[in-house]
């Protein structure tokens, strides 16, 4: 066993730890202990046969942990954590501040598999959040028909409360378990209906109460009133300036388009230029969960409209309003390496040359245009984007060897025409909406190696 080092101990779900055989030499081991009050409890019998230890401490707030875990590196530490300190845990906090040479993790069995468990749920059919210390409305991101959801919360999200937005959302027909002090004698398991949580009044004889310590399951049923299962939100279901379906908003088609040329990607920063009431925004942020996305918009009446739509859909983790215009709030906000850019106020070639110069190596810009004096400026970019290039290749180095760095453009573009049905003398017609033209600009560098007469050696991107 190390004698020094940081040992995430997994102490399952029980009044009384049960550890795997490391897990148990690697707390006998410890110099250091640190835990909750009834995590320390919950090892004692372990604790008080230890011949090495010198003290447990009372988990502190995390700010302060690291810093007592820089002042005993030379120790061995044993930090306490329910469940599995991988899944849900404080290992994920360990694992991004420290040499994983110097964590050694323990797993226990974790209430999300407990209560799993309880009901006969396989966890591979469930989608697991939590709700901890996240706004209550986080939820409507990963409510769906036929979802199951098991679901970590806190005080602000009881059962009560998840049952109401359950019948919100148009999931009445959901049914819900929550499952209570899982692995002790006062295990809990019991299964509601969402009206009855929902008409679940104190004032009621039949009022009912929960511990605190508890886990969520949902499985939800019913028909969504808005909120979508796959991409493309339809325009009406937004928030917007004008009357439902209009106002400033990226229509369903174009902004399909959009997310597609944008590729989003898991740990992507993204910056929705000229946001408008957030159709892109929202729909960026919803289907990339991993992802951070930044809605810049200056406009008073689209920026009340913009923050509805992130709460009405649930994106609060992830999606961002910015107030103001770029590029002059930009220099605030983390580097983007996916950017749209839905409005510039007349400013588009100077806006498309301080965000090229900034794009990181394979970072794409996509830029929409409607009217003739903007898509002529994308197309004036994208040309000097192809004289670059031309540059490059008529390249002609006075001396032996010469390595050219340099950022190219590939440049991609295409116009989407859309009718829609409607009627006309009650009969079906087809509206033109306004031809939209997408461009998508990806930045490249490359390393390009040339003999004295020019001849080119090595490329690479």
């Amino acid at each position: 066993m190390n004698t020094s080092g940081i040992h995430i101990i997994g102490l399952g779900v029980a009044e009384v730890a049960h550890l795997i055989p490391q897990a148990e030499r690697a707390l006998g081991d410890a110099e250091i202990v640190i835990g909750s009050e009834r995590q320390l409890e919950t090892v004692r019998r372990f604790t008080s046969k230890s011949f090495n230890l010198l003290e447990t401490i009372v988990l502190p707030p995390l700010c302060e942990l690291e810093i007592l875990l820089t002042a005993h590196s030379d120790k061995h530490i044993a930090i306490l954590a329910s469940g599995d300190p991988l899944y849900y845990g404080i290992g994920r906090w360990l694992s991004k501040r420290y040499d994983l040479r110097h964590l050694y993790f323990y797993p226990g069995i974790s209430s999300i598999q407990a209560a799993c468990h309880s009901i006969g749920l396989s966890l591979q059919d469930a989608e697991v959040i939590s709700l901890h210390g996240r706004p209550l409305a986080t939820l409507r991101r990963y409510l769906a028909r036929h979802q199951a959801l098991v679901i970590l919360t806190d005080q602000h999200s009881t059962p009560n409360a998840l049952a109401r937005e359950c019948q919100q959302a148009g999931f009445s027909e959901s049914t819900v378990w929550v499952c209570e002090q899982l692995g002790y004698p006062e295990q809990k398991v019991r299964q509601f209906t969402v009206d009855k949580l929902v008409n679940n009044n104190e004032s009621s004889d039949s009022f009912l109460t929960f511990d605190p310590m508890h886990v969520t399951i949902i499985q939800v049923r019913g028909q969504a009133t808005y909120l979508p299962s796959f991409p493309g939100i339809p325009d009406a279901d937004f928030i917007t300036d004008g009357e439902a379906g209009k106002g400033l908003i990226t229509k369903r088609e174009v902004r399909l388009s959009i997310l597609s040329l944008l590729q989003p990607a898991p740990a992507d920063v993204g910056w929705d230029i000229g946001a408008g009431c957030g159709g892109v925004a929202v729909e960026w942020a919803l289907w990339n969960p991993l992802g951070n996305v930044y809605a810049i918009e200056h406009h008073a009446a689209r920026l009340e409209c913009l923050e509805q739509n992130r709460q009405r859909f649930g994106v609060l983790n992830n999606l961002s309003v910015v107030s103001g215009r770029a590029p002059e709030v930009l220099s605030d906000l983390p580097i983007a390496n996916k950017i749209f850019i839905g409005g510039s106020d007349g400013e588009l070639l100077g806006l498309l040359a301080s965000l090229w110069a900034t794009l990181p190596n394979h970072g794409v810009i996509v830029a929409s245009a409607v009217i003739e004096s903007t898509r002529t400026c994308l197309i004036q970019f994208a040309e000097s984007l192809k004289t670059a290039k031309l540059s490059l290749n008529n390249q002609s180095p006075s001396i032996d060897e010469t390595d050219i760095k340099t950022w190219l453009g590939e440049v991609e573009t295409l116009q989407i025409a859309v009718s829609r049905g409607g009627e006309l003398a009650g009969q079906l017609l087809y509206r033109p909406a306004l031809p939209v033209t997408l461009f998508k600009f990806t930045k490249r560098h490359i390393n390009t190696h040339y003999s004295a007469k020019g001849t080119e050696h090595d490329a690479s991107k």
